[in-house]
């Protein structure tokens, strides 16, 4: 098992230099004879992801020669190649340190909690000088927070431990937390319990507030907190139900960056809203053809009962208007239509308003991390037409899902309130260096850069 820290400095430090097949030449000119030597019968030509350990005249480590690669991930993977040491990068070039330092650290992420840890190998790194600390160490435990809440199984992992997991994440910052419980929901949040009524554990609506005493702007986030989602009587096959798990996901992202707003101070004032559920099957599930009410007060005709992230979301994102904030942003593991669109590992955004959604997309771009823009196509709203109520929570064709589900969320959105839709899957379905298998941040770090650019404007 990898350690990756950080240290101020240290008595013995091995150095990185940082090349490329361009740049080695050069850098070997100011290198001993036999350090070129070395290089050329190991015929190391500074490929990305390369490594080459050079030793002095006593064959002890000297120095570490890296292949650059076009990603911060890179400094991952070099973690993972390091025998345990102190090291320093000591001409980083225009590469972002904070970022950088970010995915060293995450290389050696790993969920333990069900496993025996073994001993571990630390690879350190000296601070650089242009780093962010404080941005690194949130984004770390942000990130680590939302793999460790998707990973946690559903048997350990429910609508009270979900509210259990935010009071203890915001517990230092001074919010007033609410939580909407059970029977409670049945007439401000009807979606909300009719979703969840069906488990044991009942549902729940987790409503967060914070706001710096300076803000500059008010933000709502909504995230969907499915902690298991069987498919409810329109029963998942186990293929579909098998990482279900993960479906709180979108939940665990709004909890993460909420978390990175508070402890990094930004002056905004916040407004978190989890609808925590278990979409399960019993007695009182709720059925297909099933006319629902929605906090908005439209009905809505029940299309799938496996499409149930639509309705806890529709009620927590009319709540969230209500005190008219300049943006709300939710996350979502809402639709296999966006998968099969862009793939696992690109979020679709969906906005109604062109301006934020570019500045977004920028803001993946200046995280390396991108998103794709989804159209919220108007024509499309006929195929949320019901017969017998305000709305179809599917409609009757499968085509162009994501899109279907999106509008169906603006329905519940004011129209003058700007919105943002990010629906990922969170999940990596392989392992990558600093990216193991398992429950992923997709679309966090954007979302964070992207207020982060919006309060500098402000």
């Amino acid at each position: 098992m990898l350690n990756t820290c950080f240290t101020e400095s240290a008595s013995t430090v091995t150095p990185i230099r940082l090349c490329n097949p361009s740049t080695l030449s050069d850098l070997l000119k100011h290198r001993p004879l036999y350090v070129q030597t070395w290089v050329e019968q190991h015929e190391f030509k500074a490929m990305p992801s390369s490594i080459l350990l050079v030793p002095n005249g006593e064959g002890q480590i000297d120095e570490i020669f890296w292949g650059l690669d076009e990603t911060p991930w890179q400094f991952a993977s070099l973690a993972g190649k390091l025998p345990s040491g102190t090291y320093q990068i000591d001409d980083w070039g225009d590469l972002d340190q904070s970022l950088a330092c970010l995915t060293w650290a995450l290389a050696s992420y790993q969920f333990t909690r069900y496993k025996e840890q073994k001993n571990k190998k630390q690879v350190i790194l000296v601070w650089p000088s242009a780093v962010n600390r404080n941005w690194v160490e949130t984004a770390k435990d942000a990130i680590t927070l939302v793999r460790d809440l998707i990973n946690t199984p559903a048997c350990d992992l429910t609508p009270v431990t979900l509210a259990d997991a935010v009071k203890t994440a915001t517990a230092n910052f001074g919010a007033q937390l609410k939580i909407i419980l059970g029977d409670e929901l049945q007439h401000e949040f009807p979606a909300i319990h009719t979703v969840g009524k069906a488990a044991e554990i009942a549902p729940r609506l987790i409503d967060l507030r914070w706001s710096h005493p300076q803000a500059k702007k008010s933000i709502a986030i909504v995230g969907k907190g499915v902690c298991f989602d069987s498919g409810g009587l329109d029963i998942k096959p186990s293929a579909g139900m098998f990482m279900m798990k993960k479906d709180m996901g979108g939940a665990a992202h709004a909890l993460a960056l909420a978390m990175m707003i508070m402890k990094l101070n930004l002056p905004i004032s916040l407004h978190l809203l989890i609808p925590a559920v278990e979409n399960a099957v019993s007695g009182n599930a709720m059925h297909p053809m099933d006319i629902i009410k929605t906090r908005k007060g439209l009905t809505v005709e029940i299309g799938n009962t496996d499409a149930e992230g639509r309705l806890i979301l529709c009620d927590a994102l009319y709540e969230a208007c209500q005190s008219k904030p300049d943006l709300v942003i939710d996350f979502a593991t809402l639709t296999g239509a966006a998968r099969i669109a862009l793939g696992t590992e690109l979020p679709a955004v969906f906005s109604n308003n062109q301006e934020i959604s570019d500045a977004l997309l920028a803001a993946g771009c200046e995280m390396q991390e991108p998103l794709w823009p989804m159209p919220l196509h108007k024509p499309y709203v006929k195929l949320l037409k019901s017969p017998i109520a305000d709305l179809s929570s599917t409609g009757k064709s499968s085509y162009g899902g994501a899109i279907v589900a999106a509008l169906f969320l603006e329905q519940f959105v004011e129209k003058d309130i700007n919105w943002i839709h990010i629906d990922h899957m969170a999940w990596n379905l392989s392992s990558t260096p600093g990216k193991p298998e398992g429950g992923e941040a997709m679309g966090l770090l954007p979302a964070f850069k992207f207020i982060s650019n919006l309060l500098e404007q402000a």
